[in-house]
């Protein structure tokens, strides 16, 4: 299993790099860093100061090794105060006039808010987080227990009517989902619902000290939990409907064993492999998702900060935030596959 690890994050690298390659030739010469970040009224001296900081005086191929070594978590650089105080590294080998050291991803500073990038998306990230975990678990919950009540009931109305209300669950985009919810129970019916269409997880309350308002989590988690649940209820249904027709479960029925205790105990156990990996693998999808929820919502959360960033010309920010969803996505995928290895016995790690 080690080798395959290693073997996937080698993989993953690969795909990470991709991407920095993708985002640096993108996003290079959009706009002026230095008019940017200080405005049209920058005296040349000081323009060409943070072109020299940028290495924008520099050959396109050396720009892009200076922003491979900003980015990068072991990287070399020359041992001054500047440089120490600018990366914030660690030493870890003296290499002459240089040090091999480690360090914080440098992702540069945000042009509006001259902020660091990297403590930019921390503030964000655990939101999103949170908000795909919420959507997840309820989406999990729900749909388990709807996918085995309609596998207990099959072909009758209640499994019927839970198959059609699956398909219009997924047949929707997160974003459509959002408004409406949004739309009705945060805005037309926000009396009775004591629900807002708008809201942080944080808020500051009288006293200058934010507080967690849950409420705030409910509209977007369900709008974000819609499409989740349905893939869920109907792989629950068709892995139930699986199992109850095997010999072990009709043996336990001869036994004299109660319904429950053959469902919770024998078909569900083993019915679950399938449903466990999908919901493993929709956690990557939940998170693209949110982009769009955050921004319904206006939930400040890594989304937002990506789509805001780009609507102010915030370069540095969208790049971050870009590379960092990237690398989301590949350490959730490699362990979304070994969680299925060790699920699964029929996966080898050999391949």
């Amino acid at each position: 299993m080690i080798a395959y690890i290693i073997k996937r994050l080698l993989y993953g690298i690969l795909v990470l790099f991709g991407v920095t390659v993708i985002v640096f030739v993108l996003f290079n010469g959009l706009g002026d860093p230095a008019r940017l970040t200080l405005g049209q009224r920058a005296d040349v001296a000081t323009v060409e100061a943070i072109n020299k900081e940028l290495g924008l005086d520099k050959p396109l191929p050396t720009q892009f090794a200076m922003y491979i070594r900003d980015i990068s978590p072991i990287s070399i650089h020359e041992d001054t105060p500047e440089n120490q105080q600018k990366y914030e590294y660690t030493k870890r080998m003296s290499l002459g006039n240089s040090v091999l050291v480690t360090k914080t991803p440098y992702l540069r500073r945000s042009y509006q808010t001259k902020r660091k990038v990297w403590d930019i998306l921390m503030v964000a990230l655990p939101k999103t987080i949170i908000l795909g975990l919420a959507a997840i678990t309820w989406a999990t919950i729900i749909g388990i227990i709807l996918g085995i009540i309609a596998a207990i009931r099959q072909f009758s109305g209640l499994d019927n009517t839970i198959l059609v209300g699956s398909i219009l669950g997924i047949s929707q985009p997160s974003y459509f989902s959002g408004i409406l919810l949004a739309m009705i129970f945060g805005y037309y019916l926000s009396d009775w619902t004591g629900l807002s269409h708008t809201g942080q997880l944080y808020e500051m309350n009288n006293y200058g000290e934010d507080v967690l308002v849950l409420k705030n989590l409910i509209l977007p988690a369900i709008a974000l939990g819609i499409r989740p649940i349905a893939i869920i209820v109907q792989l629950t249904r068709s892995a139930m409907i699986e199992t109850l027709s095997q010999d072990y479960v009709r043996t336990a029925y001869a036994k004299g064993l109660s319904r429950y205790t053959v469902i919770a105990k024998h078909a569900l156990r083993n019915a679950m492999n399938p449903v466990v990996t999908v919901i493993s693998g929709w956690l990557a999808s939940v998170l693209a998702g949110a982009y769009f929820i955050e921004i319904i919502f206006d939930y400040k959360g890594l989304g937002y900060e990506t789509v805001n960033a780009l609507n102010n010309l915030d370069f540095p920010v969208a790049m971050g935030a870009i590379l960092f969803a990237a690398v989301l996505f590949v350490f959730i995928t490699i362990f979304v596959d070994v969680i299925y290895g060790i699920l699964d016995p029929r996966v080898s790690f050999k391949k």
